[in-house]
């Protein structure tokens, strides 16, 4: 009788494939396990068992598979469904969601082995110079891997060099599986069994009496014993006894300490203590209870809290409930940066119960957090991180908080699955019966929507915590600003005025402008000409702490110029500014005072954000520049004044969201300011002061904003009342482009009629020298979206065999906000 595995592999395909196993194999495996597949010619996969069955493929014989990668499942059955659910609804293969969902280390590809081929004799004088190097290489070593053959010649493309060995019969390759996951062994020591009884150690320390320094080190490991019943680490000997790793490896050699491994996890939380959480005030107290009776009747509650007003408090409240229940808990945040604050708060109330998952962490201890959640163990029931974390194994979820839940990024744009992690999250907690409590000071319009439509539960909580006031916010009108010559640089006299008081009280200052580097435009003075990327139609960045003109979009850098490329002028001036321009700015304003700075260029590595996050907050940092890093939810005490330094770049920007989330972000950034007693205060600077946003934002009318941009959404056809599938063409070739995108619109609108924009190009059309150009599908409420789908994937398909449009990728973004 013969068995079948269905398997999804990690390739942009939009089917499960069919291999063919043993009976004892397909006994021993569980959809949820990998196994080692051979798909093409010669490539290797670890491939994900979704079935295992007695059905031979109709169009093609299934191959055997190589061998078996697991024991046990490491995907759980929720999580085949809801990868089931992300490939049908955002229109992506679930070969695009395995590979975003599981950490890289489980996604086992094949490494090339070259080896020398010994059956036929080689005429060396026939070898080119590359060729007799890597051959002469093989006669040294009886394999190499493709890197060690870039070493060997110096070049990155080698691959050429290799296809003409093989033609020439000189080396051999083979493919082999290789995993990535190692887990981490600590080395402890412990005294020999036979030196344990009192005769024996008494010999042992009279035969060491000649040699000090062993004798010192055992010396060391008995007073460690006495000390603790923990195992004895290698490393805490070494330290205790002040000696080195050649006495202690001494005593190993000669049988009198045994050394043995431990597996243990990369992320330790120091923290033990588990304090009990704060007594809520009495509006926290309401809102909590607002929740709770929500909670009984719907699967979503909104909860919109201002600024400050203690959200926090009531997530740790309900958190506690579920963990009594034995259940776990996901804590949804937008910014790597915000769990940095969050961790050191609840593991003053939970302790070693947290575990803390985001694209900082390596791969290995990624691993190590999905297997304590797929285990449920005691340390994973509160799992803290940025969207990704909805792939995790859960395996009892009963609550689901998002923090910040308007947050833009939450949405993943690039590459597929292009998902959006709060309505995921929601779909996720469905499949548990659970629970999400969605919390933002400024809700997206969706959710506030949906929460007057009664779809959501609503509860608002409209106190600052301790009855704080909310912050003073004034508009600087900068237009009489500068004519009035009251500016320093970017600063008006208002916004140094208030950052000198300030100053002067021993308080912080938040400084906001949504712009890196030094300056966005260098231009020549004489003809006019500013330095472009090459590969994507934007100007370059000017960085000044690296002399450097950057693209922000593909990286491409080169050194300042000294004159205009076009005409040979040494006159260049730059125009605009951005964070590093203020940071200067603020340095030469305030020199006594200590300037820090915090946006994608000073938060790289794994411990970016918190260094400069612990310093602000221990006051090492008098005043603080950033991009919007700085308004996502961060509690700083000590700041009284927050500044935005140019609110007109946010709102006039070519999207339906611009108001929106305009709106949010000076909010939020406004929220950063007065925390504690004394009320904050923020000085927005603009050119226009009478903008319907920046009014609204200086009385925190968060109502009468909302009910401004769903009237303009409900009549241009915008969600909430309309879907949005965003089609995009992209190719280096321009004129393909146009064409591709003008045959799909012109489909397109055989079915949707007016529902249909475009093809238009956006803003900026070419990056990384591909040209990209968008079509827009409204879809009304009522229109079924699967019937949608179903007609946009057929006309997709129709679109692939088309031999002119032959390598232009076509894109789709579901609800693409």
């Amino acid at each position: 009788m013969s068995y079948f595995i269905d398997v999804i592999l990690p390739i942009p395909l939009d089917k499960e494939f069919t291999y063919s196993v043993n009976q004892n194999e397909a006994h021993f495996l569980k959809p949820g396990m990998r196994v080692a597949v051979q798909f093409g010619k010669s490539k290797v996969y670890a491939a994900l068992v979704t079935k295992i069955h007695q059905t031979a493929p109709e169009i093609y014989d299934a191959k055997d598979i190589e061998h078996i990668l697991d024991e046990v499942p490491i995907v759980t059955s929720h999580q085949l469904k809801l990868w089931s659910w992300i490939s049908e609804y955002y229109m992506c293969s679930k070969g695009e969601v395995m590979r975003a969902a599981l950490p890289s280390a489980f996604l086992l590809e094949s490494e090339t082995i070259i080896h020398r081929n010994d059956k036929e004799e080689i005429d060396e004088n026939l070898l080119k110079d590359d060729e007799f190097l890597l051959y002469e290489a093989l006669q040294h070593q009886s394999l190499l891997r493709i890197q060690e053959v870039m070493d060997i010649i110096g070049k990155k493309n080698v691959l050429p060099l290799i296809k003409r060995l093989i033609e020439k019969k000189v080396i051999t390759v083979q493919e082999e599986i290789y995993e990535q996951y190692k887990p981490k062994l600590v080395r402890y020591v412990k005294l020999q069994v036979s030196y344990t009884s009192e005769e024996g150690l008494q010999a042992l320390l009279d035969s060491l009496s000649r040699a000090p320094k062993q004798r010192d080190v055992l010396m060391h490991l008995f007073m460690l014993q006495a000390q603790s019943t923990k195992a004895i680490k290698v490393k805490d000997l070494i330290k205790a006894s002040n000696s080195t790793s050649g006495v202690v490896k001494t005593l190993i050699d000669k049988d009198i300490l045994e050394e043995y491994h431990l597996q243990t996890d990369r992320v330790q939380y120091e923290s033990n203590a588990v304090a009990s959480s704060k007594n809520l005030n009495t509006y926290q107290e309401q809102a909590l209870l607002a929740i709770k009776e929500s909670l009984l009747e719907k699967d979503v509650c909104l909860f919109h809290g201002v600024t400050s007003s203690g959200k926090t408090e009531v997530y740790v409240k309900l958190i506690e409930e579920q963990i009594k229940e034995g259940k776990q808990v996901l804590y949804l945040l937008p910014e790597i940066a915000l769990t940095t604050q969050l961790i050191s708060r609840l593991q003053e109330y939970f302790g070693k119960k947290l575990t803390v998952y985001h694209s900082k962490y390596s791969v290995n201890e990624r691993v190590e957090a999905w297997n304590n959640v797929k285990e449920s163990k005691e340390k994973a029931q509160i799992v803290i991180g940025a969207r990704s974390s909805v792939f995790l194994p859960f395996t009892n979820l009963g609550l689901i908080i998002i923090d910040e839940e308007h947050e833009s990024s939450f949405k993943q744009y690039d590459p597929a699955p292009r998902y959006h992690a709060r309505d995921t999250a929601i779909v996720l907690s469905k499949m548990f019966k659970g629970k999400v409590v969605l919390g933002s000071a400024t809700p997206a319009l969706e959710s506030y929507f949906n929460a007057n439509q009664k779809k959501y539960g609503l509860v608002a909580l409209t106190r600052r915590y301790g009855n704080v006031l909310m912050p003073d916010i004034n508009l600087v009108d900068l237009k009489t600003k500068y004519k009035r010559k009251e500016m320093k640089g970017h600063f008006s006299d208002t916004l140094l005025k208030a950052i000198e008081e300030a100053l002067k009280e021993g308080e912080q200052i938040i400084l906001f402008q949504n712009r890196r580097g030094y300056s966005p435009v260098v231009e020549c003075n004489t003809c006019g000409h500013s330095p472009q990327c090459p590969n994507c139609d934007v100007s370059l960045t000017y960085h000044n702490y690296r002399n450097q003109l950057r693209c922000h979009y593909c990286g491409y850098h080169i050194a300042m110029l000294q004159k205009c490329q076009a005409c040979g002028s040494h006159e260049l001036t730059t125009k605009g500014f951005g964070t590093e321009q203020i940071e200067n700015e603020l340095r030469e304003l305030f020199p006594e005072h200590n300037i820090g700075r915090m946006d994608q260029d000073t938060t790289r590595g794994k411990h970016g954000y918190e260094k400069i996050i612990t310093k602000f907050e221990e006051g090492e940092i008098d005043i603080l520049v950033g991009t919007q890093m700085l308004s996502k939810g961060l509690d700083f005490r000590n700041v009284t004044l927050v500044g935005i330094m140019n609110a007109d770049n946010l709102l006039n920007f070519p999207d339906f969201r611009a108001h929106e989330r305009s709106f949010q972000l000076m909010q939020q950034v406004a929220g950063r300011a007065g925390r504690t007693s004394k009320r904050g205060k923020v000085l927005i600077q603009t050119y226009n002061p009478f903008h319907q946003i920046l009014q609204q934002v200086s009385v925190n009318d968060y109502d009468g904003m909302y009910k401004d941009q769903i009237e303009e959404r409900y009549q241009y056809k915008y969600p909430p009342f309309y879907r949005i599938i965003k089609i995009t063409g992209r190719h280096k070739d321009y004129n393909r482009v146009n064409e591709a995108t003008d045959w799909l619109a012109k489909s397109l609108r055989m079915s949707f009629k007016e529902n249909i924009l475009g093809p238009e190009f956006p803003p900026i059309s070419r990056i990384r020298n591909q040209y990209n150009k968008n079509i827009l599908i409204k879809i009304p409420n009522g229109q079924s979206l699967k019937k949608t789908k179903e007609i946009i994937r057929k006309i997709q398909n129709s679109f692939k065999s088309i031999k002119e449009f032959s390598g232009v990728r076509i894109i789709i973004n579901v609800d693409n906000y």
